[in-house]
């Protein structure tokens, strides 16, 4: 099967069993999207949540977060993981979104990725979530891993995995298909454990592995 044609039909399957998808991270300010995603890295969206309720409680706004003490934003965050950089990246963002974007973030993949702690997948989730604007596709881990077993892509680095992406799947298709990925790793093609006699790709999944 043409790799186009297979990529509409995971697209509609995966519509069909998760429907109308959003980002899980929960924010209220549009900076809030972002602090989520950069401590998102290496941690799950359930633990970004579990720790951002009390993290936007004690800096309230974009302003906030630049005067933040680094030792107490350490702590506040240190159950993400890799909290020392992150805490860096936290505070730079904040100053930097400040003094260069005069607080609102940018709209252009280019213009976010200058921001510290913002790398293109972080940028592409602002982008999808904020402003609706599609200029590429997110690709975390799950992403990253299923990508290769539906064959979409050989590549290992997420830049080249994102263009092969782009370059199967039809542009109407690069808002919601990241997420409808990553559900599908949490509900059926769990790493390592895969439950291939219940996914809803098991007939046209090349990697399929039915019992």
């Amino acid at each position: 099967m043409p790799k186009t044609s297979l990529a509409v039909k995971v697209y509609s399957l995966l519509k069909k069993e998760f429907g109308d998808v959003s980002c899980p991270l929960h924010f209220t300010q549009n900076h809030e999207l972002a602090i989520a995603v950069i401590l998102s890295a290496q941690c799950t969206d359930e633990r970004v949540n579990q720790v951002t309720p009390e993290l936007f409680k004690r800096y309230p706004t974009l302003e906030a977060f630049s005067k933040a003490d680094l030792t107490e934003l350490e702590t506040l965050i240190y159950s993400t993981g890799f909290y020392k950089n992150k805490a860096k990246s936290i505070l730079g963002f904040s100053k930097q979104l400040i003094k260069n974007f005069n607080s609102e973030l940018p709209k252009t993949i280019e213009e976010l990725t200058t921001l510290p702690g913002i790398g293109r997948k972080t940028a592409n989730v602002i982008l999808n979530e904020i402003y609706k604007i599609t200029e590429g596709i997110v690709v975390d881990t799950h992403v990253k891993r299923i990508s290769k077993i539906l064959t979409f892509t050989k590549e290992t680095d997420v830049v080249k995995i994102e263009q092969d992406l782009i370059n199967i799947f039809p542009k109407k298709y690069w808002l919601n298909i990241s997420l409808y990925i990553i559900f599908l790793g949490r509900k059926y093609c769990k790493a390592g454990r895969p439950d291939c006699n219940n996914c809803v790709l098991q007939k046209i999944c090349p990697g399929a592995k039915i019992k």
